[in-house]
């Protein structure tokens, strides 16, 4: 029976681990994940940092705010491959009334038990915005529930 990996946990500061495995549609013919779509694992840790924080995307629009992407970086250091177990550490890095960046660490989990290897790390930068998409500033309480 395949081992089903564990729900995501936080960890210590305003930070959140997910786990999840490489789909087979996220592959190429080689079976190595495709460049393009760690940025989207790293939406999903993101989101999940930010349900933790009790800050569900879905709020923060729903309070009539965007927290637009204006900058991604990916440093790739080794190959994912299909199925394997990985994991995300999702980290807000930097926070200022208006822009946020957030860090990630993608590590690949060994079955044998052994460390983790780091596959890659990245960040993005997002600006708040209001629904005309002109720079906000972010309320308080969201601003306290990020706070490093």
């Amino acid at each position: 029976m395949p081992e089903t990996p564990p729900a995501p946990t936080p960890t210590a500061g305003r930070s959140f681990t997910s786990e999840f495995r490489v789909r087979y549609a996220e592959t190429d013919a080689m079976a190595v994940a495709h460049h393009a779509t760690y940025p989207v694992w790293f939406e999903v840790g993101r989101s999940d940092l930010m349900r933790e924080l009790g800050l569900p995307y879905s709020e923060i629009e729903a309070r009539g705010y965007y927290l637009m992407l204006s900058g991604l970086h990916v440093q790739y250091r080794r190959a994912a491959r299909y199925d394997d177990r990985l994991q995300l550490t999702t980290r807000v890095c930097e926070l200022r009334s208006r822009t946020l960046k957030f860090s990630y660490e993608l590590r690949r989990l060994a079955e044998d038990g052994a460390a983790p290897e780091l596959l890659a790390t990245g960040e993005t930068h997002h600006i708040a915005t209001d629904r005309t998409y002109r720079p906000a500033r972010m309320p308080d309480d969201v601003l306290e529930r990020l706070r490093p």
